[in-house]
């Protein structure tokens, strides 16, 4: 049986064994629903014309074609007879989807089912049971998909789907319990595409081919915080992973070890590695560790219980992995690592501070960025170890971060306002690359660029003693403020 139950701008698809929510389009109490949508659920088969404009139906001995903004649904036989039905009002097209008014098609799609249809007003649709001949879609013999793996980590889970091509897009949604993705033009393998019993954070895995498409519904526990769905570079596979929460209750008894009392701050690039070249002469190396001071003295002012850590407070060279192995061994909460920007052209207009969370770049310019912090690995004794973190395998390392992000993004927030509020620079936003120098500390992190040195007016503001004591502030109050929030959410835990 079939069963709608209609909410606020969705209805619940209940047929059989498959739950599933749709949207629905209100007008004057006529009721329109997604009709490719209804085709999935119910598997029949169909394909999109005219654009997405028209959709056509297939059954063995009939074809339904239905057109947007056209009140007349039309039935082809194989034999090439049509008959012609007109409703009282229109169909509709809302975000690419022909909506059909549900009151006026029933006859129709009872018709074309082969079932008993009843509308029960305002919300439920009851179908009994269809013929099963009329809906089974073709036999895919050649799946996309055709292997899942699971990699179950301490902070989460990670999904590995191999497939032999690229998966062109794909759409993400969570509810109640339940991760729904949706894969476009690819098909698998359901036998294969599944799991059951508990892996972590995962309760189930389900899949199935809906016409053109595949999806996932993965189902988790009350640990779930948070997925991501990425492509890999090099490769047509895609993963998935799903975070859990960084405090159980086991943890939580021993709250002691998450007290807010230990601030790393890396002053990037030193002495043999001099970061860019201000057009004013200035180096990088010099203004990150200005700030890194200047910042240091004001929290040993103003925060007398948090102990405050360098991971240099002189002109000295630090490998990036000693960077995060100092703030581990000296148990951050926080990691605030000092940087400045600049671009090939000199001058630039480019200018302004941005502040970066550790996850894969997802822009040329976030991926270029982190390209040119990394590159300091050229000057250490043995930069092949971080070969290990390219492709996908950097994706395993931020998703070891995945328990802190919610943190690091949160104080993020607080320093892009205050930012805003107390330098002379302007706002570049908040963004995500993958910076090798965050990777090593496990505790929430951040990469600032304070500037662009090839930009006039920054590379002044940064060289000047103003500048770097106004930058510091803004990163204090900024910390004042996140240590607050993070004290409430330990004692709330």
């Amino acid at each position: 049986m079939l069963c709608f139950a209609q909410s606020a701008v969705t209805i619940e698809v209940d047929y059989g064994k498959v739950k599933k929510n749709i949207p629905v389009y209100n007008r004057q109490g006529t009721i329109y629903i997604p009709i490719s949508q209804l085709a999935d659920i119910l598997g029949i088969n169909y394909n999109l014309l005219q654009g997405q404009e028209m959709v056509r139906f297939h059954f063995p001995k009939s074809d339904l074609t239905v057109t947007s903004k056209n009140p007349y649904l039309v039935i082809e036989s194989k034999e090439k007879t049509k008959e012609v039905i007109q409703l009282p009002t229109s169909t509709y097209l809302i975000n690419s989807q022909v909506y059909i008014p549900l009151k006026y098609s029933l006859r129709t799609l009872e018709k074309i089912l082969g079932g008993k249809i009843e509308f029960q007003e305002p919300s439920v649709l009851k179908i009994s049971e269809i013929k099963k001949d009329q809906t089974v879609l073709p036999v895919i013999k050649n799946f996309n998909l055709t292997m899942l793996t699971i990699d179950q980590k301490a902070n989460g889970t990670l999904i590995r789907l191999k497939s032999n091509k690229k998966i062109p897009s794909y759409t993400s949604s969570f509810k109640e319990g339940v991760l729904s993705i949706t894969l476009r033009n690819v098909s698998l393998d359901p036998d294969k595409i599944k799991t059951s019993g508990g892996k972590g954070v995962i309760r189930e895995i389900k899949s199935r081919n809906m016409g053109k498409d595949a999806e996932l519904e993965i189902m988790v526990t009350k640990e779930y915080t948070a997925s991501e769905v990425l492509n890999i570079d090099h490769s047509n596979d895609l993963m998935i992973t799903i975070h859990n929460k960084i405090f159980s209750n086991k943890e939580n008894k021993n709250k002691d070890k998450w007290d807010f009392d230990v601030i790393v701050i890396d002053a990037g690039h030193g002495g043999k590695d001099v970061g860019a070249i201000g057009i004013n002469g200035v180096r990088e190396k010099d203004v990150n560790l200005g700030v890194a001071l200047k910042l240091g003295k004001l929290l040993e002012k103003n925060m007398k219980d948090v102990k405050v850590v360098y991971t240099r407070s002189n002109d000295t060279f630090i490998e990036l992995y000693k960077r995060g192995k100092i703030a581990n061994e000296n148990g951050g909460k926080l990691f605030i690592s000092i940087h400045c920007n600049s671009t090939p052209q000199r001058p630039t207009d480019a200018s302004g501070f941005e502040v970066y969370l550790l996850r894969p770049g997802r822009t040329k310019e976030a991926i270029q960025i982190a390209s040119r912090e990394n590159g300091v690995i050229q000057y250490e004794d043995n930069p092949k170890r971080y070969q290990r973190l390219t492709d996908e395998n950097f994706i395993l390392v931020s998703m070891a971060h995945s328990s802190y992000m919610k943190y690091s993004e949160k104080f993020s927030d607080f320093l892009n306002k205050e930012f805003s509020n107390g330098i002379d620079e302007s706002s570049r936003g908040i963004k995500q690359a993958g910076f090798y120098v965050l990777v090593g500390a496990s505790m929430p992190s951040v990469l600032i660029e304070t500037g662009f040195l090839t930009n006039p007016h920054d590379a002044a503001y940064l060289k000047s003693d103003n500048g770097q004591s106004k930058i510091a502030e803004s990163v204090l109050a900024s910390i004042q403020k996140y240590r607050e929030y993070y004290q409430q959410f330990i004692q709330s835990e």
